[in-house]
């Protein structure tokens, strides 16, 4: 009975020590967020960053709200930005109106999180900014532009037109032709066909626009662009033909399977790459031999690796037949067998995983670390939809028994596919002396529900 006393002490002791802990760092943190220096909250940021965490957004928000620090100001736009997270579009449009009184990196930074939460709110200010003319802020504005006004019908067509107007009637500078072209189609305005098919389809143009153009075609995907992407398949320039190739993927007919299946005789690699990429996008089953030949003897890696990721998404009978004898030779490269399995557990996990647990105990049993260390993270982001007894019986193996890398993985094992008959052994770890092992553990809780 004492035992039973001491064991639920400590267990109490632990709880409530966990608990504290965590609340003096939520303390400490806002404490940082409201009185710290640009370089502790530039560190701050850096932590919500690795920990992915977002608790603190609203706290962040009301910090830029009052302060014109250029550190501080273009670190929380930019971790904002990268989530493409909302709650910052009234301090950086201020910026943008206010931007003599802020510094150039401050208003960069705003332009760039505008559009990168393509802010439709944004539109007018950003157009004003190319109106005047400003270098230093033109090319992440028009950027930020097309971005902006693919949200918003009611501003896709005045950006296009507005776009495409500075392209033809003012003096944007060489650097930034480009952009505008990208940002015209990024608008998503049928209204620029015609001004795109004219660059791609002129063989006195740049090369570079011309690629542009095609891309920004093929993300406009209307049928009266595929004429003229078809037409530039059979340019002279190997990289024309290979934007030409990828831009197929929005497009259908008969006439574009085709096109595509040719591709892959290109000896141009980035053609052939283009071409796998096209027939992932279309799930072109037609391609599947093509595919397999290209992922068994193509000389490009790059090609070899595209050829498998569209087999992963066309996943037909032949297409999985084909992923399974690149995984099974153990003759195959290291690269060819991990990138198969990780397709066939992302297509069929629950059948595949059984197999994937053999392979990945014979690459430990011959010291294949790279082969290895590979099966092992494909098996740590795997997610079985039915039966997972042994996804339980692995996960419980590695939480138990495992190193540092097999128990971190184990964790995301658990995470990922609910397993929460494992609250014993992810509890267990929140006290393991490797802080970055206990932390990962009491989050995997979190996300399971489970009550430490």
């Amino acid at each position: 009975m004492n035992n039973i006393y001491f064991g639920l002490f400590f267990l109490f002791i632990g709880v409530f020590t966990y608990a504290q802990n965590s609340q003096n760092t939520e303390a400490s943190r806002l404490s940082t967020i409201k009185f710290g220096t640009e370089t502790e909250i530039a560190s701050l940021i850096q932590t919500l960053r690795d920990e992915n965490a977002d608790d603190l957004d609203d706290e962040l928000i009301t910090l830029i709200e009052t302060t014109r620090n250029q550190r501080i100001l273009s670190g929380v736009f930019a971790f904002f930005g990268e989530r493409e997270k909302s709650g910052l579009e009234r301090r950086a449009i201020r910026a943008l109106e206010e931007r003599e009184d802020e510094t150039n990196e401050t208003v960069l930074s705003a332009i760039d999180y505008l559009g990168r939460v393509m802010a439709a709110e944004a539109i007018p200010a950003l157009m004003e900014i190319l109106d005047t003319e400003e270098r230093r802020f033109m090319n992440n504005a028009i950027r930020a532009l097309g971005r902006a006004a693919s949200a918003s019908e009611r501003y896709a067509e005045e950006a296009a037109d507005f776009l495409v107007d500075y392209f033809e009637n003012r003096n944007p500078g060489n650097e930034n032709t480009r952009d505008i072209i990208i940002a015209v189609g990024a608008t998503g305005s049928v209204r620029v066909v015609p001004f795109l098919v004219e660059i791609a389809s002129n063989p006195d143009e740049r090369i570079p626009l011309r690629i542009a153009a095609l891309e920004a075609l093929s993300r406009v995907g209307d049928p009266s662009g595929l004429e003229a992407v078809l037409g530039c398949i059979g340019a002279n320039d190997p990289n024309v033909r290979s934007a030409a190739v990828a831009a197929l993927g929005p497009f259908s007919g008969e006439e574009v399977d085709k096109a595509i299946l040719d591709a892959f005789r290109d000896s141009f690699y980035r053609t052939r790459i283009a071409a796998a990429q096209a027939s992932r996008e279309r799930r072109l089953v037609e391609a599947v031999p093509y595919l397999q030949f290209r992922a068994e003897r193509d000389d490009v890696p790059n090609v070899r690796d595209e050829a498998i990721r569209a087999l992963g998404e066309i996943a037909n009978d032949e297409a999985i037949s084909v992923l399974d004898s690149l995984f099974t030779e153990r003759k195959n490269s290291d690269r060819v067998r991990l990138l198969a399995a990780e397709m066939l557990m992302r297509t069929a996990g629950e059948k595949n995983l059984g197999r994937l647990i053999v392979e990945l105990d014979e690459a430990k049993t011959r010291n294949q670390t790279v082969l290895y260390n590979g099966f092992l993270k494909v098996v740590g982001e795997a997610v079985i939809n039915g039966d997972t007894v042994e996804m339980e019986n692995l996960t419980r193996r590695f939480l138990r028994s495992g190193g540092i890398m097999e128990k971190l993985y184990g964790l995301d094992m658990a995470a990922n596919n609910e397993l929460k008959n494992l609250s014993e052994e992810i509890k267990a770890l929140t006290e393991d002396r490797n802080e970055s092992l206990a932390r990962r553990a009491r989050r995997t809780l979190e996300r399971l529900g489970i009550d430490i």
